[in-house]
């Protein structure tokens, strides 16, 4: 639920507290021990229960997320390195692998998946810092909303180059997020654009009894393995994301189980945007990861990827992702 806010109402609230910021914030701040070392963040907390980081030192994606105390994304053991430290290409192209953690990682923009050519897994773009252009708490629209928007340029002078602008809202007392972004061909020739969200889920909504959907159709879940299995064998699987509107729904379900109360994640799109919805598991000990990847290109036999969106020079491509958070 969120906040309602005509005049009268605003004058109510601030009538109550010394600072707006008391109930609902964004929050400049800059890490400063090991790895993570001077990666500045975004601390989102709308009042909601929602709390998230949103990193501008990589790409304005999301590392931790909690609802209502549950912390809901999965982080990898190196924490949230600075760009610097882990590039793309090292590790024969699969560098990526060393930071693909936290609530979520954009690939692309000139790859994703499987390395390709010269280009590494999952594509230039992750952990790519950007350049902040707005963030504050905007108590004056009709639903108050907390804000952020960066921009993020990944370009090669004889190669695509593209810019993507990301804006972040969430209200102000809600239980919702909305990821919107535009990617503009910058270069002087057609390119290809990859896109791939991939988003990390782990304990407690990653455990027995976790139920997938996509548009309400059940998507096999792997439970956690007791005993390690390859790596090579974890493959991810591909659906096609459109129902009968042109839009998706994936749900991430999990009842109250002992000292965890029942999670309900909800994601949705337009697959016209992102036609593909990719689902990787890892059941391993001390992985227990879920991950979930909007996409805009089918996955090929061999890993890589099928043919991505062609944009003309000039030519602009969006998409937007709606979060919600809840309590069943």
């Amino acid at each position: 639920m969120t906040l309602g806010s005509p005049l009268s109402e605003r004058a109510r609230i601030e009538s109550l507290v010394g600072d707006m910021r008391q109930l609902a914030s964004i929050r400049q701040v800059e890490l400063r021990d090991g790895a993570e070392c001077g990666v500045r963040a975004l601390v989102f907390s709308t009042g909601g229960g929602l709390d998230f980081w949103v990193f501008q030192d990589r790409s304005m994606d999301i590392g931790l997320l909690s609802w209502r105390g549950t912390p809901i994304a999965w982080q990898h053991p190196d924490g949230f390195a600075a760009p610097a430290l882990r590039p793309s290409f090292a590790d024969a192209g699969r560098g990526v692998q060393r930071t693909l953690g936290g609530f979520l990682v954009t690939c692309g923009l000139d790859n994703v998946r499987q390395p390709r050519g010269d280009l590494p897994l999952h594509g230039s773009l992750p952990v790519t810092p950007a350049r902040l252009l707005t963030c504050h708490e905007d108590w004056s629209s009709p639903v108050p909303v907390l804000v952020a928007e960066g921009e993020i340029v990944s370009s090669h002078m004889g190669r695509a180059s593209f810019r993507m602008r990301r804006r972040i809202e969430a209200p102000i007392a809600g239980s919702t997020l909305t990821i919107s972004d535009w990617v503009e061909n910058i270069g002087p020739d057609p390119a290809e654009l990859m896109v791939l969200y991939h988003m990390n889920f782990g304990f407690p909504l990653v455990a027995p009894g976790t139920r997938i959907f996509l548009n309400g159709k059940t998507i096999p879940f792997k439970e956690p393995v007791g005993s390690a299995i390859r790596q090579s064998e974890l493959n991810p699987e591909c659906h096609s994301s459109s129902d009968e509107n042109g839009r998706f729904m994936i749900e991430v379900h999990r009842d109250c189980s002992g000292p965890w109360p029942g999670i309900t994640m909800a994601v949705s799109g337009n697959a016209r945007a992102l036609p593909y919805a990719q689902f990787w598991r890892d059941p391993r000990p001390r992985r227990n990861v879920l991950a979930i990847e909007p996409v805009n290109c089918d996955r090929a036999a061999d890993g890589t990827s099928t043919a991505g969106t062609t944009l003309a020079p000039g030519e602009i491509w969006s998409s937007s992702l709606g979060f919600d958070f809840s309590n069943p």
